[in-house]
């Protein structure tokens, strides 16, 4: 047996942005040499950030990301780096791991199985790997490398590196989060190393780009399937972990040879496993990071949010203060004719409570100016949807001039049940650079409100925002479900429907009214 020091860094990129990336990949490099590491394992793509998507169209960006690469290469001593990169060779793109070693890359590993499904399109850019080597041998420890979807699956490199004699797998990562997932997935790659009877270090990604969240919960797991350490979800960290590891003799595949040998090391504190957070505290801690990275990656100081008194403005502005503190959040309150004083009243305690910047600017006189505008053109006809979402477009268009007067992002706060049915008004509460809830359920938005205030002594979300009926107050006594059915029954059906590909005839064989089936099928 031999006692391998690795160091897991775990890291939130700017896509495409070089020198920052390959900074934060030297400061984890630093202090894995500090803490007399063997090797510092990166995530997928770490050097230019994942998913890079059409900029590895453009030449400028591959002959950076080589740079680059190079650059940190030429910094390394010791300690052996793997890092992620997407690497040109020969008209042919990979998606590569440089093995960084004494001021130079050593060798580097290709991607083998290219995902093309959901999130990723892997194969629209990149060519698969056909080698499961080069290994990495460090105090006589054959160290074999794999790239995210090579280890799911049987086809992937693990075996024939096994069988050739690798002791150690590491694997990089970029991994998006997914409600739920996050236990699965260990679970997973646990039990296809282990059959081997060899550790695992998984390093993945941490952060949000765009509208992909990646959770890093980078792991390490002895030859017995039993968990050593877990970094933890949605924050940058850098572990470094002893790992007893076997020695398995010379190797059948490339190797790259170091001259680290079985030296004594400083003592390290044993690593810590952290309680796993709940699913909805999860969610939260995805959404408050997500919102933070597309603030600050973009370039905005600061944001501004609609505030209605309802749930859904109610949690987006939670959400933003969490994300990004309160001198940062704006919230207007933009009431109509039809706007209950129940509501206008919760906005503003919604304010107080969590202490954000709370103006109030009545669309009264811009809509009575545009009803008075069209009414030669609308003689004749009723009052009808029209008027409603001119109420809507009303507040977009005063969201917006606030956002292109003072440099503010204006946060949407339309959920996954509206959005998925249509329930909302184009130019009007979608108009806006990020919706912060766009994936979650009307019920989840409910579940979310309730976690977040049993965080605090003093329920900051008021309570009437959550237990009201809900209602976007753009007619007398309006409620959503006059529109829609209860959100106890529309969204388990879109779930259905719309994440597990359920026809109309298997929504009603599971016992969904047909009528409503159609009408939902129908709207999505």
């Amino acid at each position: 047996m031999a006692s391998i020091r690795v160091a897991l860094a775990q890291l939130n990129f700017r896509l495409g942005d070089f020198k920052s990336n390959v900074a934060l990949i030297g400061e984890a490099y630093e202090r894995a040499v500090e803490e007399q590491a063997d090797i510092a394992v990166y995530s997928e793509l770490a050097v230019c950030g994942y998913p890079p998507e059409d900029l590895l169209l453009k030449q400028q960006f591959l002959d950076d990301a080589r740079v680059a690469v190079e650059g940190f290469a030429a910094g390394t001593s010791n300690t052996v780096a793997v890092v992620g990169f997407p690497e040109l060779e020969a008209d042919c793109l990979y998606n590569s791991a440089a093995i960084c070693y004494q001021g130079k890359v050593e060798g580097i590993y290709r991607k083998q199985l290219l995902p093309n499904y959901s999130v990723f399109d892997e194969k629209r850019y990149f060519t698969p790997g056909t080698s499961a080597g080069p290994v990495i041998e460090i105090a006589g420890v054959n160290i074999g490398i794999s790239i995210c979807e090579d280890l799911w699956f049987d086809e992937g490199p693990l075996d024939t590196q096994v069988s050739s004699g690798v002791g150690l797998a590491i694997s990089l990562n970029a991994s998006p989060y997914q409600r739920g997932k996050d236990a699965d997935r260990a679970s997973t790659i646990i039990q296809r190393v282990t059959s081997h009877k060899i550790p695992v270090v998984y390093v993945n990604q941490v952060g949000g780009q765009d509208e992909l969240i990646f959770d890093g919960s980078s792991f390490v797991a002895d030859s017995e399937g039993q968990l050593v350490a877990r970094l933890p979800q949605f924050e940058e960290d850098v572990l470094v972990v002893d790992l007893e590891v076997e020695d398995r003799g010379s190797c059948r595949l490339p190797v790259i040879n170091t001259s680290r040998s079985q030296k004594s090391k400083r003592p390290i504190s044993e690593p810590i496993i952290g309680e796993e957070e709940t699913e909805t505290g999860e969610v939260w801690k995805a959404l408050v990071l997500a919102t933070r990275d597309y603030v600050d990656k973009n370039g905005f100081d600061e944001v501004v949010i609609g505030l209605s008194g309802g749930v859904d403005s109610s949690l987006v502005a939670a959400i933003a203060v969490d994300a990004l503190g309160p001198e940062r959040v704006h919230g207007v309150s933009m009431p109509s004719r039809y706007s209950s004083q129940g509501s206008r009243d919760d906005a503003a305690d919604l304010a107080r409570n969590f202490g954000i910047d709370f103006e109030t600017i009545p669309i009264e006189p811009g809509y009575a100016a545009f009803t008075d505008m069209l009414e030669p053109v609308f003689e004749g006809h009723r009052p009808d949807l029209t008027e409603e979402n001119l109420q809507s477009r009303l507040r977009g268009v005063l969201l917006m001039a606030m956002s292109n007067k003072k440099g503010w992002l204006v946060l949407t706060t339309g959920n996954k049940s509206e959005t998925s049915v249509g329930y909302s008004t184009l130019y009007g509460d979608t108009a806006g650079g990020f919706a912060v809830i766009k994936d979650c359920p009307k019920l989840l938005v409910y579940e979310l409100c309730r976690w977040r205030n049993s965080q605090t002594s003093l329920a900051w979300i008021p309570e009437a925002s959550i237990t009201k009926p809900p209602s976007a107050e753009l007619r007398p006594d309006q409620t959503d479900q006059q529109s829609l059915p209860p959100y106890e029954v529309l969204d388990p059906l879109l779930e259905a429907y719309v994440e597990h590909d359920r026809t109309a005839g298997e929504l009603i064989s599971l016992g969904y009214d047909p009528e409503i089936v159609q009408k939902i099928t129908r709207l999505v």
